[in-house]
């Protein structure tokens, strides 16, 4: 069993319309589904090594506080009570204490210090969940957050669930876009995921989900046909992989990295 313990390890869409949505994202990114709970509330979504997240409808109460469709991370924790109070410590903010789902674990609602959400969530099951393999098709492949206080936010995540560094690149205007491994490594093969000042275009800070595909292309084809909006993309990154950005039918935010035919042609 990996120990998944400050990772990012589950994702989830809250959504106005969950049955469209799940119709969108699997003619788009490729996944199966699976039903979960006796309400049938919650879809969940299977890449090619296993389930990575799920699909909901936004709770009332959210809507009534202004909620939007939006993608969401679950970051592991051994002991949400405990890490939820020591990242408060760290600059962080509690956005909905924890409690228990029933048949799934504990969970709390945060704030980093530049004010992305993210949840904390200790399972119920003592198995756990294994790690999928690098850029497993389905899975998350890259996790990107556009920060509200860089500095900040760079030292409240290395700092508070040991992720490392790698290169920083200098983007112009954009600022600084670091690297980061959740996983300790150094190397470029181990970087998951970068922190980036947020852009003016952008509302609100937020972490944003690479899902894997295969063509790019063709994956782009289908977002649009599906009812999506291309915010940006396709566009080479380190590594070789190509990836885009865009709004499903909704208005939730999601980004796909894959790999283009053409890429080795010289096109």
């Amino acid at each position: 069993m990996t120990d998944l313990n400050g990772q990012f390890f589950w994702h989830e869409l809250m959504t106005s319309d969950p049955q469209a949505a799940l119709a969108f994202y699997t003619d788009v990114v490729g996944w199966t589904t699976m039903p979960f709970g006796e309400d049938g509330g919650y879809t969940l979504v299977v890449g090619s090594a296993g389930p990575l997240g799920g699909v909901m409808a936004i709770p009332e109460e959210a809507k009534d506080c202004g909620m939007t469709p939006w993608w969401g991370g679950y970051i592991a924790s051994a002991d949400v009570d405990a890490d939820a109070a020591r990242l408060v410590a760290a600059g962080g903010s509690i956005r909905r204490p924890a409690e228990d789902i029933d048949g799934v674990g504990r969970f709390a609602v945060m704030g980093d210090p530049g004010g992305a959400t993210f949840m904390l969530l200790k399972g119920s099951s003592p198995d756990g969940m294994e790690s999928p393999p690098p850029m497993a098709m389905g899975h998350v492949g890259w996790r990107e957050l556009y920060s509200g206080n860089f500095d900040a936010d760079l030292a409240f995540y290395t700092g508070q669930f040991g992720w490392t560094t790698g290169d920083a690149m200098d983007m112009g205007e954009m600022g600084i876009y670091q690297l980061v491994s959740q996983t300790g490594g150094s190397d470029f093969q181990s970087m998951s995921g970068g922190i980036m000042p947020i852009p003016k275009e952008m509302p609100a800070p937020l972490w944003l989900f690479y899902f894997t595909v295969g063509d790019i292309d063709a994956a782009v084809e289908r977002v649009k046909a599906g009812g999506g909006t291309l915010l940006n993309g396709p566009m080479e990154v380190p590594g070789g992989s190509w990836i885009v950005q865009a709004f499903d039918p909704h208005g939730a935010m999601f980004a796909l990295v894959g790999t283009r035919a053409e890429a080795g042609e010289g096109t």
